[in-house]
């Protein structure tokens, strides 16, 4: 049988709508009917800059919210009409990906997350990835892991450890930046400061953001208003961003013996090797083998977590089209028109 999807089908493109066979699940593995993809900036950078994928044509998209199919005969706990949600398959060894911006997907089933009711597929789809580069770097226990090596809230115990600590949020409005606010005021961070457009204030604080500070504040008074906030300097810091200017100015906030998180490998402007503070690059895929297990844990209390509203999805926004969107999306992201939303495409919609 044929489906249809998205192809990227050289470095650079184009991108193709075209039809190819329907996946066949392996032992291990569940086929799901793509209701719902969501773009992200890693989209975007693959498909303008030719990064991370190594085999073409290939198919973008890294997260799925759907409808299980089809079940591998070494699969226990899914079945064929359970509504769930994944990050989809990428392996960093070889380049191979099996993306989002298809209508079915066969992926390991230790991957993928049972859906609430409370939740749409638009919602769900806004999850996996994000979600997953907000909290490895956070919570990842492995020995090797780029970590702060927090206990999870979802870990007994963790729920409310860190009462008294300060934790500053750069890009609080991005994606990986509400989900961190979240997790942060799960873990019990007194103090959560977050950066953004001040029209996203309200959202942010109803995610636990205690203030929010304007983005376009010069570095220099950025971090010093920050530390007025919080009493010095941040034993927590997260950069959503990882522009040269939030770079430097998450470096100097965070505390001597601090954790400084961030998503993209640039060097960062004034960094001293001699410092103590501790440096986290924010890796969020579940397949990677460091970050297999902690993954497992998450997404094995993720339903509840989302089911008690102790996390919140992204606030969707519906490209219309399915996949022939995707493009559009895409040029969005590249241009830096997407605020405090996720784009999302129904790939069922698409016209072939």
């Amino acid at each position: 049988m044929q489906q249809i999807i998205l192809s990227l089908e050289a470095k650079g493109g184009p991108l193709v709508v075209k039809e190819a066979p329907i996946p066949t699940p392996g032992p291990n593995e569940v086929l799901i009917r793509v209701e719902a993809a969501a773009l992200s900036p890693g989209d975007w950078k693959i498909y303008a800059l030719g990064i991370l994928v190594y085999s073409y044509p290939t198919i973008l998209g890294f997260d799925v919210a759907g409808v299980v199919t089809e079940v591998g005969s070494e699969v226990k706990g899914y079945a064929t009409g359970d509504r769930v949600m994944c990050e989809s398959y990428y392996d960093v060894a070889t380049g191979e990906s099996r993306g989002a911006f298809q209508q079915y997907i066969a992926v390991p089933s230790v991957y993928v997350a049972k859906m609430p009711e409370n939740l749409t597929f638009e919602e769900a789809a806004t999850i996996p990835s994000s979600l997953g580069t907000a909290a490895l770097p956070l919570y990842n226990d492995a020995e090797g892991a780029s970590s702060a090596k927090l206990l999870a809230p979802w870990e007994e115990g963790g729920q409310g450890k860190y009462k008294g600590k300060a934790a500053l949020i750069l890009g609080g409005a991005s994606s990986i930046g509400q989900y961190v606010i979240q997790l942060a005021r799960l873990s019990g961070f007194s103090t959560i400061v977050a950066t953004a457009s001040l029209g996203n204030a309200d959202l942010l604080k109803s995610l636990g953001a205690t203030h929010v500070l304007d983005r376009k504040l010069p570095s220099e008074k950025l971090v010093h208003d920050a530390w007025d906030v919080a009493g010095g300097p941040f034993d927590l810091v997260y950069d959503a961003v990882a522009n040269e200017e939030t770079l430097a100015a998450g470096y100097r906030a965070t505390a001597c013996k601090g954790d400084f998180v961030y998503v993209l490998q640039n060097p960062i402007p004034g960094a001293d090797e001699s410092s103590k503070k501790r440096l986290h690059f924010a890796h969020g895929l579940y397949t990677v083998p460091v970050n297999q297990a902690a993954s497992q844990r998450m997404l094995a209390k993720l339903p509840g977590l989302l089911e008690r509203g102790d996390i919140k999805p992204n606030r969707p926004e519906v490209i219309p089209g399915g996949l022939n969107g995707v493009l559009a999306g895409l040029e969005r992201l590249g241009r830096n028109q997407v605020s405090a939303v996720k784009l999302v495409v129904r790939p069922q919609e698409t016209d072939a």
